[in-house]
């Protein structure tokens, strides 16, 4: 129960809007004061309210910007909060069955988010424009009083000499570029000099390769393919078609003010130690690789790295990590999935029934609500708006614990044209919609509806999805990391399912399966008990053990590429009992024991293996009248250290080896041959 000290304002805005103080005030557990025209002739009331309270959260948004200011001016600018109430559910044209909704949306405002961590990126304004033709120096001469510019000319056509040099103009071509905003670096080919003396048209002296360029801003009207994945998405790098015009006049507009200290968000914390992606040299996990639109992560060493400067903050990469290595910052995973808890509960204790969740950006989709909301029918009372930096950040603990939590559908709002690949959000579609159908929830509860259109979202929402409902929802808190949430999420979605099961089998990529060992070839040498990162596979002190912990497996595949005999395979799949009975024994056999002195060493798959294998290979050593020294490979190493020595294994006594041919052996034999090639 919140703090019965803390206090809603909720304005009905000019009565246009029906709302129902007491059930918000009941499901929230909070004073409720109502208000008509708070932001005017109300707004002393707002002051009282603000002065006595010391948490207030402010049913409205349109005129925040006033209330902050006048909390400022009050010296408690700390004390008030806002969230959306009319655009989202009093203007609709359900708004009579919306009060359950208000609550939620008031209560979920309440849930504490973490503060954003800012990354500086700085620019002096060292621009680099790479273009073809005049229109390269005509940008720069627009922008030369604002930026310090250089020139690039990409295979320069017949183009003017300026009458005056008043930037560097060069000839040559990028043969690679890295960096952002602030420190990009470049490495040019065919770079050349401009001849003073070029009179109709540019003339260029003698070109080099390997010139490195540096650079804060790179502007690039080549009209050739971008010079990074994303080009959009690579702050300080601009494109545009030289051959439209708008797109030009849009570059230098923008360019011109890219000079400062710039503010980014750190979208995503990294864990480098839990990453999974490689071990001794062999590849395991890919899968923030295969995702990242913008190239912001790259591998280095037995994990990857990720470029914050570079990072878009699509998240995909967060979403679709199975350690928890890469988590979202903006916010934090537990904390959106408090807020959506907070969200569900109350939704339903003030009465509401079947809630649908709509989870949306704040660019695209806060502007669609609201136009559905001003110039429509409205979001209709069922549907809970959850607002997120981006879609794509939004992972399969969200999702599965929406449905455990009551949900009845996820929806997620995106573009007609999508911002960022959603191939991870695809993923996690698939994903959930397997977990979702396993357990009789139904495949189609979760959808993507990807409009600009308000009606069309509107009618979309309208279409209630054949799933069943957990019918005693879950109320599970998210605590711990992601992979702990994830598997707590997945855990309450089967105990409440309307058809729970305790095998379901995943699709590709899942972050949860098994092992399967063939363990006539396994040897037992326990390399992927080595490999494997996330503790899944251990082995015994005492006994040549195999010994696997399905809850721990993320399907790296790290143990099938490290093992030398080929006998590991990966299959992705929730086993909810394998999953509570802990560590189970893929294979077990007794120590292989000295023939001499009984000592344990290795096992007797390892034993047979290897005798198998030189008793095949004809080696001198193991062969013929040597047959009998097999026995050496049955011994410990002090045994057979010392069986070697009292044998007198002569280690010379090998066929020689044909001598090595010289310079002389080909110079001897082209003499004794000179007849005939003169003959010839």
């Amino acid at each position: 129960m919140a703090d019965q000290a803390s206090t809603i304002i909720l304005c009905s805005c000019e009565a246009t809007m029906p709302i129902d103080p007491a059930t918000v005030a009941k499901a929230c557990g909070r004073q409720v004061q109502p208000a008509e025209q708070l932001c005017r002739r109300e707004l002393d009331r707002f002051k009282a309210i603000l002065a006595a309270s010391p948490d207030v959260i402010v049913g409205c948004t349109q005129e925040q910007p006033l209330f902050e200011e006048t909390a400022e001016d009050l010296g408690l600018a700390d004390r008030a909060r806002f969230v959306n109430v009319r655009e989202t559910a009093g203007w609709s044209v359900e708004a009579e069955r919306a009060a359950p909704k208000m609550a939620a949306l008031f209560a979920a405002a309440a849930e504490p988010m973490p503060a954003l961590t800012l990354l500086a990126l700085e620019s002096k304004g060292v621009t680099l424009i790479y273009g073809r033709d005049e229109v390269a120096l005509q940008v720069a001469a627009r922008l030369a009083d604002r930026l310090d510019i250089t020139v690039l000319l990409h295979a320069p056509g017949e183009v003017a000499p300026p009458r005056v040099t008043g930037f560097p103009v060069l000839k040559g071509t990028i043969r690679t570029a890295r960096g952002h905003l602030g420190a990009f670096e470049l490495s040019v080919d065919q770079l050349a000099q401009p001849s003073p003396s070029s009179r109709a048209s540019l003339r260029f002296g003698e070109p080099r390769d390997g010139a490195t360029s540096h650079c804060d801003i790179l502007l690039d009207l080549t009209g050739d393919p971008s010079l990074f994945p994303g080009d959009d998405l690579r702050a300080g790098y601009l494109r545009a078609d030289p051959r439209v015009p708008a797109q030009v006049e849009a570059l230098i507009t923008r360019a011109a003010d890219l000079v400062g200290t710039f503010d980014k968000p750190r979208y995503i914390d990294f864990t480098d130690s839990l990453c999974a992606h490689s071990r001794s040299k062999k590849t395991g996990c890919t899968r923030c690789l295969d995702l990242c639109p913008a190239g912001a992560i790259q591998p280095d060493g037995n994990h990857v790295a990720i470029d914050p400067a570079i990072c878009a903050g699509c998240g995909q990469c967060a979403a679709a990590c199975p350690t928890g290595a890469a988590s979202y910052a903006l916010p934090t995973a537990d904390a959106l999935m408090r807020r959506l808890r907070t969200l569900l509960t109350t939704y339903r204790s003030a009465g509401g029934l079947a809630p649908q969740v709509l989870i949306h950006d704040g660019e695209h989709g806060e502007a669609l609500i609201d136009a559905a909301a001003r110039f429509g029918d409205g979001l209709p009372a069922t549907v809970l708006p959850l607002r997120v930096n981006e879609i794509t950040q939004v992972g399969p603990e969200v999702m599965a614990a929406a449905f455990a939590w009551g949900a009845v559908a996820v929806r997620l709002l995106g573009r007609a044209k999508p911002k960022h690949d959603p191939a991870g959000l695809l993923r996690t579609l698939d994903l959930t919609r397997a977990l979702l159908d396993g357990y009789g929830y139904g495949a189609d509860g979760v959808t993507l509806v990807e409009t600009d259109d308000p009606d069309e979202l509107v009618r979309q929402l309208r279409i209630l999805p054949r799933s069943h409902p957990a019918a005693a929802p879950a109320t599970f808190l998210p605590i711990g990391g992601k992979r702990e949430v994830l598997q707590t999420a997945v855990k309450e979605l089967a105990r409440v399912a309307p058809a729970p099961v305790e095998r379901l089998a995943l699709p590709a990529g899942a972050p949860f399966g098994t092992v399967v060992v063939n363990t006539e070839g396994c040897t037992l040498c326990l390399a992927c008990v080595s490999a494997c990162p996330a503790d899944a596979l251990g082995d015994d002190p005492d006994t040549p053990t195999l010994r696997f912990t399905e809850s721990l497996c993320v399907q790296c595949g790290l143990c099938a590429a490290t093992c030398p005999e080929g006998v590991i395979e990966i299959a992705p799949q929730i086993d909810l009992a394998a999953w509570s009975s802990g560590a189970r024994v893929v294979k077990q056999e007794e120590p292989f024991c000295c023939i001499r002195c009984a000592k344990p060493f290795g096992t007797r798959a390892q034993i047979a293996k290897v005798t198998e294998k030189l008793s095949g290979m004809g080696h001198w050593m193991f062969s013929g009248a040597n047959q009998n020294r097999l026995t050496l490979l049955q011994m410990c190493e002090s045994c057979r250290a010392e069986a070697t020595i009292n044998e007198g294994l002569d280690p010379y006594a090998a066929t020689p080896r044909p001598r090595a041919r010289t310079t002389e052996d080909y110079l001897r034999e082209r003499d004794s041959g000179q007849d005939e090639f003169q003959d010839r």
